[in-house]
């Protein structure tokens, strides 16, 4: 039987000064070996032993920048080779990211992508004894700017190279993340001890018949030692009580096995039924019945397509499982650390459960990232969340000639079949945004007839697809509208990113028009106040302090804050309202363009935001920020993606409610209407019944008895159902007369923290608890929420006990208290 010994002790790793000398490095470098964690990365093996600041605290980034430049040699010593066994490989699953491997003097191989694994034979070097192992890192800047000098340069977003290795490309730093190039072992390598046979390579295919069978497809391929390539071997597969067995010859290594498993129960998104996993087992055994190896994978069954059709509309994107279509309400995900050897199968799981409790059911994986780990994976099966996954390619011209274009195969070929047993996993999709940079960032004439990446979507891609894991669509890239004949961010056709809003214009241009799926659209806030705190020594903190500067990588992003919010709200004049009103304008900025959407399916069949999570502590358009704290746009997410919504939308110029109903069951109940007047109460109501089939949307009219007047700066609309509630106010907040906020607090301490009730004695917009002003570690349940006169909103904080009086007048904010117009001077009143 197969065994397999981690190697994870007795690492060191040592700066190689006999190869290069970094620019930048310290006048004294630390050159004596240092102990390593594996897997891990020199970055946090030097912030462990002391010899690096902290990159993500103040503006430590740039003083380590170094370290990137720099070759690293991680070493360690090999046991003697298991003599029970015929063969000895050397398995690493992740080296980031060019690294020569030596086993004594003997040079095993040289790699050049962190996105895949390698195999090496040491059998024979280790049998007369323990070996010293050392795997030598090149800076990933010196590979790619070899690979850049010898195929010519190509454009991107950013400057750094990193087109040109096979590396997670926010490594080189993105307009939310830093610039901290890796190098390590960053997945676990291993010493795998096997005879006669071993598995090399299981796919399974998993598809239903119509009448409800579950098929697994099996192929299987077999590396047989000297001694077994004249013996024949068994293969079993075993699903859910189903096996099925075959010989495979003596002459061949390959085989597949087909199970059919009747009555199996489908698995379905969150939202949508139950997610029913089986356990799948392959065994391989010899001519003597002796286990040689055994594969298991939890499987699910459930059939997904992409609906495209054409319509008079354009034509569609539409995710469809098990025969139902979906609109999809997603989020981002970018790597959760930018040293992502740091993340555990915890972090993972609290991060993706916060998902799913904010209502998402779809989670893409960005291309500028990795292939994430199957502990990812396998909490999206578990939790019901879609994954859409990007080939890790982002915002630059690609290179499709040697020494990237085999890596990019065989880098693909192998994550397709690592990934393909999960049922979460429903589309491969080819690039972030390359075909659309392509065609209106300028690359073309930079590139003066260069490849460029497009052979690696329009062609590479999808054959791998297609011949390893036929049961999944793919898509060429997002955005991308189909075909070479439309523009690829085409809102009419396909997916479509929305970055005119934030990087150009204001949120409401998100009603202009409505895409097909919205696959990126965002809006920026800063991190919670203890993030920035903990993360910034700035006093005082400012908005462009040094160090909130440097933790706002966006190209004017500051900028873009402040002319979002001119919108909507005078000028703040100190960091606390800043902090808060570019909050508030985060989450209402998301909660026009989801309302809008979702009020058109199935036009428009799905959003993701940009994004869901941080990897460091920084300004960006985050839902949860790098300290793992909820912003209120988190909040937010909990109404917007629910899958009952209740929104007023301008229908060509009329004011409509819009009851969306994506549950499986109708909705049928009573709407309360209010014209409200902000300083004299309720001018008109209405009630009206609401009947929405399950999985559509019902758009009704109003009278013009609760319609309020454009341009009205005192009156607004309120429509209440089934404990939802909707808001529409005619002009920006800063000429609004809002009334001056009025409210009393009663705070009742619990078990591990507090109940804090809010009473409004007049309309309060948008009232905040901020918790973490409370305390760091405090949390709330809830975010932004609007009380009208009497009414009465309670937060459930935990991580403070309710002592301090004085902290909640600070943690608690309305939008009255900044964008209030004297009644006074109001010359309606």
């Amino acid at each position: 039987m197969k065994v397999s010994t981690p190697l994870t002790r007795g690492w060191t790793v040592r700066l190689d000064t006999t190869r290069r000398h970094p620019e930048q490095a310290p006048e004294t470098l630390p050159v004596a070996p240092v102990a390593a964690t594996v897997p891990g990365c020199v970055h946090t093996d030097l912030l462990t032993a002391g010899l690096i600041a902290d990159p993500f605290l103040d503006r430590n980034e740039t003083d380590v920048a170094w370290v990137g430049r720099a070759d690293w040699t991680y070493s360690t010593e090999l046991p003697r080779s298991d003599r029970d066994h015929e063969c000895t490989d050397l398995v690493f699953d992740g080296l980031d990211t060019v690294a020569e491997i030596r086993l004594g003097d003997n040079v095993l191989g040289r790699t050049r992508n962190m996105h895949r694994s390698f195999r090496f034979d040491v059998t024979d070097a280790l049998a007369a004894g323990p070996a010293p192992l050392t795997v030598a890192f090149t800076s990933a800047y010196a590979e790619a700017e070899r690979v850049r000098t010898l195929l010519g340069d190509r454009p991107g977003a950013y400057a750094e190279p990193y087109q040109f290795v096979r590396k997670m490309a926010c490594s080189f730093g993105w307009d939310w993340g830093p610039t901290l190039v890796t190098a390590g072992l960053w997945r676990q390598p291993r010493l795998e001890h096997w005879s006669t046979a071993r598995l090399a390579e299981v796919r399974p295919e998993v598809t239903m018949d119509e009448d409800g069978t579950g098929i697994v497809t099996v192929h299987v391929s077999v590396q047989r030692s000297a001694g077994g390539s004249g013996r024949a071997l068994t293969i079993t597969v075993t699903v859910a009580g189903t096996e099925v067995s075959a010989e495979l010859p003596s002459d061949t290594d390959e085989l597949t096995l087909r199970a059919e498993v009747p009555g199996v129960e489908r698995w379905w998104p969150r939202g949508y039924g139950e997610q029913h996993l089986y356990a799948c087992t392959v065994t391989l055994t010899d001519d003597r019945a002796a286990p040689l190896e055994v594969w298991e994978r939890s499987v699910g069954f459930r059939t997904v397509e992409v609906d495209t059709s054409a319509d008079e509309h354009g034509s569609a994107f539409t995710l469809v499982v098990n025969g139902t279509p979906v609109f999809v309400r997603g989020v981002n995900w970018i790597p959760e650390d930018v040293f992502p050897s740091r993340v555990t199968p915890e972090d993972y799981r609290r991060r993706l459960e916060q998902a799913a409790a904010a209502g998402v059911d779809l989670v893409r994986v960005w291309g500028g990232g990795i292939y994430e780990s199957e502990d990812f994976y396998g909490a999206c099966d578990e939790l019901g969340l879609l994954v859409w996954q990007d080939f890790p390619f982002a915002c630059a011209a690609y290179p499709e000639e040697e020494p990237l274009r085999s890596e990019v195969e065989a880098e693909a070929r192998e994550n397709v079949v690592r990934l393909m047993p999960h049922p979460s996993l429903v589309l491969w999709n080819g690039n972030n945004e390359n075909l659309w940079g392509f065609r209106d960032w300028d690359w073309e004439p930079a590139l003066g007839g260069r490849s460029w990446g497009g052979g690696y979507y329009l062609d590479l891609l999808p054959r791998v697809v297609a011949e390893t894991d036929p049961t999944r669509p793919y898509w060429a890239g997002s955005p991308w509208s189909g075909s070479r004949d439309l523009h690829p961010n085409d809102p009419r056709h396909g997916t479509a990113h929305s970055w005119e809003v934030w990087n150009r214009r204001d949120y409401a241009v998100y009603r202009d028009d409505v895409p097909r799926f919205v696959a990126e659209f965002g809006w920026q806030a800063p991190p919670a106040y203890a993030t920035a705190r903990r993360s910034i020594s700035d006093e005082p903190l400012t908005p462009d302090s040094p160090g909130m500067l440097h933790h706002q990588k966006a190209e004017d992003g500051n900028g873009k804050l402040d002319r979002g919010l001119a919108h909507h709200f005078p000028v703040p004049t100190d960091f606390d309202t800043w902090h808060y009103l570019t909050q508030v304008n985060q989450a209402r900025a998301v909660a026009t363009g989801v309302e809008h959407w979702r009020s058109h399916w199935p036009l428009c069949a799905g959003v993701i935001l940009w994004q869901l999570n941080d990897c460091w502590p920084v300004t960006s358009w985050a839902a949860i920020d790098g300290d793992g704290r909820e912003k209120p746009l988190y909040h937010e997410l909990k109404r917007l993606y629910a899958d009952r919504l209740l929104t007023l939308q301008d229908r060509g110029g009329r004011i409509v409610l819009a009851a969306v109903n994506q549950s499986g069951e109708p909705w049928t109940c009573q709407a309360r209407i209010r014209r409200v007047d902000a300083h004299d109460g309720t001018s008109a109501e209405l009630h009206v019944p609401v009947q929405v089939a399950a999985r559509s949307v019902a758009v009704i009219d109003l009278p013009e008895k609760v319609t309020v007047p454009a341009g009205s700066p005192r009156e607004f609309l309120v429509a209440d159902a089934d404990g939802l509630r909707a808001l529409h106010f005619p002009v920006p907040d800063h000429t609004f007369a809002y009334p001056v906020p009025e409210m009393t607090t009663q705070v009742t301490p619990q078990t591990g923290g507090a109940r804090i009730s809010v009473t409004a004695h007049t309309l309060v917009r948008d009232l905040l608890l901020q918790a973490d002003r409370l305390h760091p570690d405090a949390r709330t349940d809830r975010g932004l929420v609007t009380l009208l006169p009497g009414e009465t909103a309670e937060f459930t904080v935990t991580g403070w006990n309710g002592h301090d009086a004085e902290a909640l007048q600070t943690a608690l904010r309305c939008v009255n208290a900044y964008a209030a117009v004297d009644p006074a001077t109001d010359p309606v009143r």
